[in-house]
């Protein structure tokens, strides 16, 4: 007999990876713990694989959890858009968005571009700073939803990761004067703090020349061959060049992308677009 993936098993499936606990995911769902563990197993039945790990700290995923995820948010966004396409129910409404600078050119158009055919009648107000800047809004109030940078290691709902790179010009130097001349965002941010833990442990001498919150003087600045970036690989514009490891440079860490929002109260346009984006950027 043939089964099939239910759509409120794997709603609740996707409420669950997302919260990293049963508890919060039930408040979210409106189910009681109990049920939604009963829910979980059902759903690990039908795949005939686990899904969960349950630790001290919450539960999870497991490999096949992980893969099952990204399947579930692509059908739930699916899903969903066919629903409110097919029964009249377009969305309309303004919607505030928070997106980091250098991800910018790299996804907006296309998340923007696909999300206006489905809900030709929603206007998005695009923000877009370094991740601590954006996280400060929305925790203000300022934002509805959030797309955000973060360490693997701090979240369990990563959408996508990201390598960090060192980044020069074209024409740039292929050997690198003593002290490294750097050019990074705000001390607060991934990539101005993974550079400078890299080099610490390679013990190489650096010296920031330019750092700044402005992704558009620091592209400057590396363009101009005076120094030296750290982007996420995605990002790299295409008159700039990845710095290969032969240039004497320190391996750098991955970076996830997380969205932020309350589940709780968010609007439907809102979980709609968030929904939108866990679909399309694992795949951009």
């Amino acid at each position: 007999m043939a089964v099939s993936l239910d759509i409120d098993l794997l709603r609740s499936f996707a409420h669950v990876a997302e919260s990293g606990a049963l508890s919060r995911a039930a408040e979210r769902v409106g189910r009681s713990q109990a049920a939604l563990s009963m829910q979980m197993k059902r759903l690990e039945d039908i795949v005939g694989q686990p899904l969960l790990t349950r630790t001290g700290r919450g539960v999870v995923l497991t490999v096949h959890g992980e893969r099952l995820l990204v399947h579930a948010r692509r059908i739930l966004a699916s899903h969903d858009d066919a629903l409110a396409e097919l029964s009249g129910g377009r969305l309309d409404g303004t919607l505030r968005f928070g997106c980091p600078d250098d991800y910018a050119d790299a996804f907006l158009p296309a998340l923007l571009r696909s999300f206006a055919q489905l809900h030709p009648a929603v206007v998005i107000e695009v923000v877009c700073a370094a991740t601590p800047r954006l996280v400060s809004r929305y925790e203000r109030g300022g934002l509805d939803l959030a797309l955000v940078s973060v360490p693997l290691d701090a979240e369990r709902a990563i959408l996508r990761r990201e390598a960090l790179v060192w980044v020069g010009a074209k024409d740039g130097a292929t050997d690198w004067p003593d002290p490294l001349r750097l050019a990074l965002g705000d001390p607060d941010t991934l990539d101005h703090r993974a550079a400078l833990s890299a080099l610490s442990r390679a013990g190489r001498n650096y010296r920031i020349a330019y750092a700044s919150g402005s992704l558009a003087g620091l592209l400057a600045v590396v363009r101009s061959g005076q120094a030296i970036a750290v982007l996420t690989q995605a990002a790299v514009p295409g008159d700039l060049r990845i710095l290969a490891r032969t240039a004497g440079l320190p391996p750098l860490p991955k970076i996830g992308l997380v969205v932020r929002l309350d589940e709780g109260h968010a609007s439907p346009l809102t979980r709609a677009f968030a929904g939108h984006i866990r679909s399309l950027l694992p795949v951009l």
